[in-house]
Formats: structure tokens, C-alpha cells, sequence
């Protein structure tokens, strides 16, 4: 009698579980090509883990905290590691929506990559889109961000004016030399009429011409 019961079993989790059947995923493993030299084999061990991390997936789901590990059912599994899994429902001897093993598989992948040592693109559930990495929450308030970048702003704005007037400062203080040297050489240009040189008079005091001086304002007078 219990071998009519065990047949039975196992003759409707045959149908359950094959290729293309309903609710049914396919997985495939790149162990080799993650881990090189360190990579395992493929044993029962390692499908009795995989069902065991399918169970802990689905009690996360509302309303299937009961789910153990004999539910979760492996057929057609390949040397090269790919396989068919289901889970089913012992109360009503069918499969689980596949919608709700796609929902617990997506919130719990990284969990089972961690488990095997694999990613998404080394552990592969065909049917089920790869999930993109949760974002990191900051160790620092936003607040705390945005005040940092706005006060980052304002100092290097304050400085750049600083500086910038520093340097037209500079440039003004060199540049009145300049102009007080060229004064004083246009002063002291020498001109020249009938080929005889000229001084040009200064305001404070003038400069003799010796050529045009007379006979008589070359004596003293007594």
C-alpha cells in the first residue's frame, strides 16, 4: 500500500515538474566560468541548498510562511547545470502562481547568489528578469549634503572675487611706475631746429641754450 502511495507521489510531481510546464522556471548555472579553479560540483547537496533557498524565498510571500522544502520539486537536470523547478501547494496538490515565486525570488536574490557564490549572470532563472542592485543609503543626511555642496560654492565664489581683486590691485600698482617714467622722459626730450640742440624748459627751472646766449650776458654784471 505505501509503495502504491509512493508511485502515485511521484508520478504526479512528474507532471508537475518538467519543461515548459506551468509555473514552471528554468534555471542555469555557469559555476566553471564564476569560479575557475575553485568551482564545486554539482550534486545533490547543492540541489537540496537551491530547493532550501526557493523555501525561505517563498515564506517571505504572505500566506506561504508553510512552505518546506519537499514542496519545492528539481527535474531535468543537466551536466551542465540547468534545471526545471516548481512549488507546489500539498494541500491542493497543484503548483503556486508564478507570479508569486517570481516576487520571492526577486526579493531574496541576492541571498541566493550569495549561497552558491554566483551573480545574476552566473545564476540565471530564465524566466525571470535580472534585479538591478538596491541603492546604498547614504551614511550622511541629504540635508547635510546639500548644505555641504551650497557652502562648497559659496567659499570657492568668495575666493575666486578675492583673488581677482588682488591681482587688478597688482596690476594698477604696476602700471603707475610706468606712466610716472614715461612723463619724466617726455620731459627730457632733446628736439632739434637748424641742426642745434634744444632742451625743452622745465616748469621748476630752465635749461641755457649756450648758442643764442649774447656777448654781453656772458659778462657780470658788476
Amino acid at each position: 500500500m505505501l509503495w502504491l502511495l509512493f508511485f502515485v507521489v511521484t508520478a504526479t510531481h512528474a507532471e508537475l515538474c518538467e519543461p515548459d510546464a506551468e509555473n514552471a522556471f528554468k534555471v542555469r548555472l555557469s559555476i566553471k566560468t564564476a569560479l575557475g579553479d575553485n568551482a564545486y560540483t554539482w550534486d545533490t547537496n547543492e540541489e537540496y541548498l537551491f530547493k532550501a533557498m526557493v523555501a525561505f524565498s517563498m515564506r517571505k510571500v504572505p500566506n506561504r510562511e508553510a512552505t518546506e522544502i519537499s514542496h519545492v520539486l528539481v527535474c531535468n537536470v543537466t551536466q551542465r547545470v540547468s534545471f526545471w523547478f516548481v512549488v507546489t501547494d500539498p494541500l491542493k496538490n497543484h503548483t503556486l502562481p508564478a507570479v508569486e515565486i517570481q516576487s520571492a525570488i526577486r526579493m531574496n536574490r541576492n541571498r541566493i547568489n550569495n549561497a552558491f557564490f554566483l551573480n545574476d549572470q552566473t545564476l540565471e532563472f530564465l524566466q525571470i528578469p535580472s534585479t538591478l542592485a538596491s541603492p546604498m543609503d547614504p551614511s550622511a543626511p541629504i540635508w547635510i549634503i546639500v548644505f555641504g555642496v551650497v557652502f562648497c560654492n559659496i567659499a570657492v565664489a568668495i575666493s575666486v572675487l578675492v583673488l581677482s581683486g588682488i591681482r587688478q590691485h597688482r596690476r594698477k600698482d604696476n602700471e603707475l611706475p610706468e606712466v610716472d617714467d614715461t612723463e619724466k622722459k617726455c620731459e627730457n626730450v632733446i628736439t632739434s631746429e637748424n641742426g642745434v640742440p634744444c632742451y625743452r624748459l622745465h616748469k621748476n627751472g630752465g635749461r641755457i641754450n649756450d648758442v643764442f646766449v649774447t656777448k654781453d650776458e656772458w659778462l657780470t654784471p658788476l
